[in-house]
């Protein structure tokens, strides 16, 4: 019933917004939690902290979504470093995220990036996400959200694979007997991504890759990453150009995603080589 009701209220909502050009801004807050356990049983809680400290701006960032309803952009906040900061290693520093760019009348989307400092224009597919939707309702802010789930391929990079393999080998050793290191590896295969969207807003859009549902969605769940929105601005005074990037050498996103993953195994080795040459000078 709550389906049916739904899909009534959209086609009127959408009849009324069909009728006037607008632009809408949303503000989302991004926040990734990660588990250290994983990174060394014997870690120092003071040098878990100092890690935590590091990974903040990694793990916590603030992004804005400009959009219309045939096109959008979404891009993380500028802001200032703390003094310091920047004579020290980062998590994700690397990784400069750039501008999400989705076109749903010529189906464009592109994600600019720049990786270990080299441009890339990452083309996305424009298939739609294959959403189910579900009858829950949830309030967030103003709005009434419904939701929905999707399951994808997980294909982000696990980064607390960036530590000694000879450490993580021991680890696995000792658990090998009560958890398969096959069911483990089946588990990161897919992940299940539950959002909430609302039909007041009748924008098929949402932040970063999601898109497809009948509502802007306003919080996404995958994961240990949970991203919520904090404001929207239907028709500022100031209006956003919106334009697609074009910096960039162009690859799909398999293409990226081999890139980076090439990359984070060379670094692997690297700090792994410098463990080994940091104990033969110990001696």
């Amino acid at each position: 019933m709550k389906i049916a009701l739904l899909y009534l209220f959209l086609f009127i909502n959408t009849i009324i917004w069909s009728q006037n050009t607008f632009q809408g801004r949303a503000s989302y807050q991004s926040k990734t939690s990660m588990d250290l356990e994983d990174w060394g049983e014997k870690m120092l809680e003071e040098r878990k902290k100092r890690i935590k400290e590091r990974m903040a701006s990694f793990l916590e960032k603030s992004y804005t979504l400009h959009f219309t309803e045939k096109e959008s952009m979404y891009a993380e906040d500028q802001k200032l470093e703390t003094p310091g900061s920047g004579r020290e290693f980062r998590f994700g520093a690397f990784i400069v995220d750039g501008r999400k760019y989705k076109n749903f009348t010529s189906g464009v989307f592109l994600e600019s990036i720049a990786f270990y400092g080299k441009n890339f224009l990452v083309k996305d597919s424009a298939d739609k996400p294959r959403w189910q939707l579900e009858n829950e309702t949830k309030q967030i802010g103003k709005y009434t959200c419904f939701k929905a789930t999707l399951i994808k391929k997980d294909d982000s990079f696990d980064w607390s694979r960036i530590r000694d393999r000879s450490q993580r080998k021991g680890k696995e050793e000792r658990s090998s007997s009560s958890i398969p290191a096959k069911n483990n590896k089946e588990q990161k295969d897919e992940v299940v991504v539950t959002a909430w969207y609302t039909p007041q807003i009748p924008v098929s859009n949402g932040p970063g890759e999601y898109w497809g549902l009948p509502g802007l969605i306003l919080e996404i769940n995958e994961g240990n990453t949970t991203i919520l929105c904090s404001e929207i601005v239907m028709n500022p005074e100031k209006r956003t150009e919106i334009k697609a990037p074009t910096k960039g050498e162009e690859v799909s996103r398999e293409e990226y995603n081999r890139i980076v993953k090439k990359k984070m195994k060379e670094m692997q080795e690297m700090f792994q080589r410098r463990r080994l040459n940091n104990r033969g000078g110990g001696r």
